[in-house]
């Protein structure tokens, strides 16, 4: 299972950029101002994944917090461990999920021909797609692009446009829509709309 500690997170005072990076070093620039910029308001940590804001419990030091996050964002972590059943005869189990996924015969015959088989081809496929996503460390649709922009930048002048342009798939348009913002944020947004075009 992934670390969610290491998932790619951004931390915003207002419109400014603090930090980015891995969740527990975002948290630890968080902690280390006592998640309040310098005009008392609360600082925004954002889910660079999901866009979503994170909520900060940080009482205690930064080793107490990140324990409390990780309990929160991954709870098959912090569950204790079964107990081991005795082993059955047959298969193990593996965790699979059977679920039914329609496709178009020219899909399945590219599937069929694949080492493995079909299944091992989609989750060869899916795992490939996680990693890019890891690695670009941004939100990866406009849904998620949306809500990082809502928070960060709902009151800013053009917000509307920029947002149609967005879910239109307009990347230039987005980018000339949001140029007067400040520079953080559409270095933040921006990024997206540049790796989009590649």
């Amino acid at each position: 299972m992934d670390d969610p500690l290491n998932a790619p997170h951004a931390l915003f005072e207002g419109h400014q950029l603090l930090a980015r990076g891995p969740l527990q070093q975002v948290v630890a620039e968080a902690v280390a101002r006592v998640g309040v910029g310098a005009d008392g308001r609360p600082l925004l940590l954002l889910n660079d994944g999901s866009g979503e804001t994170v909520d900060l419990d940080l009482r205690g030091g930064l080793a107490q917090v990140l324990e409390r996050l990780q309990a929160r964002l991954a709870p098959a972590l912090a569950a204790p461990q079964e107990a081991a059943a005795p082993r059955e005869r047959g298969r193990p189990r593996l965790g699979v999920v059977a679920r039914e996924v329609t496709l178009l015969p020219r899909h399945w015959e590219w599937l069929a021909s694949q080492r493995g088989g079909a299944s091992q081809a989609l989750r060869r496929l899916v795992d490939e797609a996680r990693r890019r996503e890891q690695e670009q460390g941004l939100p990866a649709s406009p849904e998620a692009r949306y809500k990082a922009m809502s928070t960060l930048a709902g009151d800013m002048p053009g917000f509307e446009e920029a947002s149609r342009l967005l879910f239109a798939g307009d990347e230039a348009g987005f980018a000339r829509s949001i140029a007067q913002w400040p520079q953080d944020l559409r270095d933040y947004l921006g990024s997206v709309s540049a790796e989009a075009e590649d």
